[in-house]
């Protein structure tokens, strides 16, 4: 059981994504610092198994639950129907949901569904729930500051370059970081300054999707380099929390970190 800090900063938190990995562990971080939590996935058992751990471990805590395809437009407008119903306000919206697809194969080795549904999940995904956060937001009391603020999880270029995934989740994501940028620039030109739109880039995160078919010869490497889900949840999320301007991203550590990291690592290795 964890001790929450009840604050009447407490904010309104929506995380896709949110029954396993790092959504879960930033569901557990925002709960941590007293905040209100809804949280989906489209695996209906994970999700009964993760609401069902977050109620145990934060009994005073409001958290709640729905099962969500962010492929789907229907179970998509449902679930935003449901958040601004159980909480009232929403002050974050992350987007965390994102599949790197069944395969790690050859575009033209990959079967047409798996295309489908890793392009539709990531990139037609977020631009669904990015529209329903900012519908919305906008009706809630407005703000000369940005005090409502949405988070995607998009690739840089470097980031998809170095990538062991398949092309169609390397290109959606991609799009994803596109969808920051335009919708950004979208909200300031029709005058919605009270919404922000960030990038956020949590690294390499030991996940099930990061370890997913990884040949033993990478898994070193990746135990070097990657963190838990936990550490960088805890780093995370008082960023976002305090986050005030309307753009920009939101970053777990800078890159060269990582690099050196590794260098550090494989120095060590070799002395042994």
């Amino acid at each position: 059981m964890h001790n929450i800090r009840l604050s009447k900063n407490s904010l309104g938190i929506v995380i896709t994504g949110g029954s396993r990995g790092l959504g879960y562990a930033l569901a557990e971080a925002f709960l941590s610092a007293g905040d209100r939590v809804v949280i989906c996935g489209r695996d209906q058992q994970q999700l009964d198994t993760a609401i069902s751990a977050l109620e145990k471990s934060f009994p005073e805590a409001e958290v709640y639950a729905f099962r969500c395809d962010a492929a789907d437009p229907e179970t998509v407008r449902a679930f935003a129907g449901f958040a601004r119903e159980h909480l009232g306000q929403i002050d974050r919206w992350i987007n965390n949901a994102g599949t790197a697809g069944r395969l790690k194969r050859p575009l033209w080795e990959l079967p047409l569904s798996d295309i489908l549904e890793t392009s539709a999940t990531n990139l037609s995904g977020s631009l669904m729930l990015c529209a329903e956060a900012v519908r919305i937001m906008n009706c809630q009391p407005p703000s000369k500051e940005a005090v409502y603020h949405i988070f995607n999880m998009g690739f840089s270029s470097p980031g998809a370059t170095f990538s062991r995934t398949a092309v169609p989740h390397k290109a959606s994501k991609r799009g994803v970081a596109e969808v920051t940028r335009f919708l950004s620039r979208e909200l300031k030109n029709e005058g919605k300054t009270a919404i922000g739109v960030h990038e956020l880039s949590p690294g390499l995160v030991l996940t099930e999707l990061l370890l997913k078919d990884a040949p033993a010869s990478s898994l070193k490497i990746l135990d070097l380099i990657a963190e838990r889900p936990e550490k960088v949840a805890s780093a995370l999320v008082p960023k976002i929390r305090c986050i005030t301007a309307r753009k920009g991203g939101v970053r777990y550590q800078p890159l060269v970190f990582t690099l050196l990291k590794l260098i550090s690592g494989m120095a060590r290795s070799k002395v042994r």
